[in-house]
C-alpha cells in the first residue's frame, strides 16, 4: 500500500552573498550599540582620515556595512533582501561581490575626496547600484530597457533634487554613484553574456 507523503519544507541558502552582506550589517550594528559608536566610527563609516593610518583604506569598503540606527539598518536591508537575491542568481556570487565591493569604494573615495567634512555610513549606495541593476537585467540585442531609463530618472533625478533643495543628511551623491555603478556593472555583465552565446 502506498503511502502519500507531503514533501518536506527546508530553507535553503538561496543567496549567500546577499545573506552574508545582511550578516555583517547586522553585526556591524550590534557591535556599534555595544561599543557605543566606537566601532562604527573606527571600521564602518567612511570619513576624511590620513591616508598613512591603514583604516583609513578598510574604510572604503567598511561604509556600507554601518548604519546609524535601526530604521537605517532596516530601511536599506529590506530593499536588499528584495532585490538582491533575483540579481544573484542572474549573474552569480561573484559578480554580486564585486557590485558590492565597487559600490563601497567609488562611493567611499568620492566621500572622501569630495565631502571631506561629511562622515558617511550605510547600504544606500549599494541599495541603488542594486535597483538601477535590477532595471536592466532583461536587456536584450544591445536595447536599453524603458525601465531602466523611468528607473534612472525618477531616482537619480530625486536624489539630485534633494541634494539641492532639502538638507537631510543623506548621502546623495552616494546614492547617485550607487546607481551610476549599479547601471555601469550591469551593462557590462549583460554585454558580456551576449558576447558568450
Amino acid at each position: 500500500m502506498a503511502v502519500n507523503r507531503r514533501p518536506q519544507l527546508k530553507i535553503s541558502f538561496n543567496s549567500p552573498v546577499i545573506l552574508a552582506f545582511t550578516l555583517v550589517c547586522f553585526i556591524a550594528l550590534i557591535l556599534g550599540d555595544l561599543t557605543n559608536g566606537m566601532t562604527t566610527n573606527l571600521l564602518f563609516s567612511e570619513y576624511h582620515s590620513s591616508l598613512l593610518d591603514p583604516f583609513t583604506y578598510l574604510r572604503f569598503v567598511g561604509h556600507v556595512f554601518g548604519h546609524a540606527g535601526w530604521d537605517h539598518f532596516m530601511g536599506n536591508i529590506m530593499l536588499i533582501l528584495i532585490v538582491g537575491p533575483l540579481l544573484e542568481e542572474k549573474y552569480g556570487s561573484g559578480n554580486m561581490i564585486a557590485v558590492i565591493f565597487f559600490t563601497a569604494v567609488i562611493t567611499g573615495v568620492a566621500n572622501y575626496i569630495l565631502f571631506p567634512q561629511t562622515q558617511m555610513l550605510g547600504a544606500s549606495g549599494v541599495v541603488f547600484a542594486l535597483i538601477l541593476l535590477s532595471s536592466i537585467t532583461r536587456m536584450s540585442d544591445g536595447s536599453i530597457p524603458l525601465t531602466f531609463i523611468l528607473v534612472a530618472v525618477i531616482y537619480i533625478g530625486q536624489q539630485i533634487y534633494d541634494g539641492i533643495f532639502i538638507r537631510d543628511n543623506i548621502a546623495n551623491l552616494s546614492h547617485i554613484i550607487g546607481g551610476i555603478t549599479g547601471a555601469a556593472l550591469g551593462f557590462a555583465m549583460n554585454g558580456r553574456g551576449r558576447h558568450r552565446h
